[in-house]
């Protein structure tokens, strides 16, 4: 070991030293990493109905509240805002207090915000609460990527997170799915009270069962014993010594994590990474937003519009599980530069089909599979990309310029909608942060073969 990694290898004594890192990545994913993985992937789904909630009840509530399309654009922006603060804000808390914490106290608060979502009367009201609502979602996703990341072995990670993240587009398309029944049902209303009962339930089962990050104990310095029964959880097999002492053999960071995304050569891989976020989550957005309402207007049924959001988030969750693997095995930016060349090609064909069922339905599903799928294989890169200290940091803050994206891609399809521009043009339009992202990739892939 060379002097500056022994210098901070934390927790570095007397006694044979165990690099935490290196033995998750020796062995095989096992039973109690796959549970925690899937606890991660529960959240996952409920963020995604959630966020989606108010983009399938938007067309209900413009008949019921006799409100104009147009003017759900900043209720739209205004969860988005949430969440991109709740990411903002989450990362640097995560790395100082821990990942558990965290995801525990943003799944409460969006819990509870979705439930009362359920008794607003205006738009005022609903925008207010899913601002608040989105705090909690967004302070939740840098988090299960961050604990995945660091359960999962290095040759595997890039899968365990893009499958855990598949969670995200398959809560999503379930909730479409499940709100094309229950609306015509019950009513808007039980859409919000399903999105906040669930979440309460599945806290109860994190309260018990979720672990925290072991390379994050070492880290904060916590008691070896503590740290030596989790590793064994984690690795059952392993052969331990008595009085071994555990490490992480990676430089120790002081000071505010937010500035060591910049320092050590990571500046640029930083900035180019932040735009290929905005341009993906733009992008995302402005479909998961726009899709149902705009193909109403276009003059499909509700239940068609609604089935149009389930095959684009079903082909979001298998498109990241697919692209994780190959990104595992393959050059991670190559893989998502070709995605996303894909994806601005059938988005811009949505808008050309519209009265085509079945050729919708499967440009909608490519769409959903490079564009949402992407992102979710872009997570994993971020997080190989970051050290322990900053890992919760970087992908927080990178989710959070993705999330002026999300905010502004929303907005814009609304001032679109609102003048009237035809359905060819609108989707046209949202091919372009497709190419942008790929241009961003194609020079991270530079840098990262430096």
């Amino acid at each position: 070991m060379n002097a500056a990694v022994q210098n901070t290898a934390y927790g570095a004594h007397a006694g044979r030293t165990v690099d935490v890192t290196a033995v998750i990545d020796s062995a095989p994913l096992g039973r109690f990493q796959i549970f925690s993985v899937v606890l991660c992937g529960l959240v996952a789904m409920l963020d995604g109905f959630d966020t989606q909630s108010v983009f399938l009840v938007a067309p209900v509530l413009a008949e019921v509240w006799n409100v104009a399309p147009g003017d759900f654009g900043p209720i739209f922006g205004a969860g988005l805002v949430g969440i991109l603060c709740g990411q903002f804000i989450a990362g640097p808390l995560s790395d100082r207090y821990g990942r558990r914490k965290v995801i525990l106290g943003c799944t409460l608060m969006f819990a509870l915000l979705t439930f009362a979502t359920a008794a607003a009367t205006s738009l005022q009201m609903l925008l207010l609460l899913r601002f608040l609502t989105g705090i909690g979602l967004g302070g939740a996703t840098p988090n299960i990527i961050a604990l995945t990341a660091e359960f999962s072995p290095q040759r595997l990670r890039a899968t365990a997170i893009t499958v855990m993240f598949a969670g995200f587009p398959l809560g999503a398309a379930i909730g479409a799915l499940i709100s094309s029944v229950i609306i015509p049902a019950f009513g808007w209303h039980s859409v919000f009270i399903l999105g906040g009962v669930i979440p309460l339930v599945l806290l109860v089962v994190l309260a018990m069962r979720l672990p925290e990050s072991v390379q994050f104990l070492v880290a904060a310095g916590r008691p070896q014993q503590e740290i030596g029964a989790l590793l064994d959880r984690l690795v059952p097999d392993r052969e331990r010594a008595a009085g071994e002492r555990y490490v992480l053999k990676e430089q120790k960071l002081e000071g505010f994590s937010m500035l060591h995304l910049f320092r050590d050569g990571r500046a640029m891989k930083t900035l180019l990474l932040w735009v290929a976020f905005f341009m993906s989550l733009l992008m995302i957005y402005f479909l998961m937003s726009w899709l149902p309402l705009a193909l109403k207007q276009a003059g499909a049924s509700i239940t068609s519009a609604l089935t149009a959001s389930v095959f684009l988030n079903l082909g979001g969750a298998i498109g990241g599980i697919v692209l994780g693997r190959l990104i595992d095995r393959l050059d991670a930016a190559a893989v998502l530069c070709a995605g996303y060349v894909v994806a601005g090609v059938s988005t811009a064909l949505i808008g050309q089909v519209e009265s085509h069922v079945v050729i919708l339905m499967s440009c909608v599903f490519v769409a959903g599979f490079f564009t949402i799928g992407g992102q979710t294989a872009m997570n994993a890169l971020t997080a190989s990309i970051y050290p322990t200290q900053a890992r919760a940091t970087g992908l927080g803050t990178a989710l959070a310029v993705g999330r002026i994206g999300s905010v502004i891609g929303p907005v814009v399809g609304g001032l679109l909608m609102a003048a009237m521009v035809t359905t060819e043009k609108l989707f046209l339009l949202s091919a372009l942060p497709a190419v942008i992202a790929c241009v961003a990739l194609l020079v991270l892939r530079v840098l990262l073969r430096r």
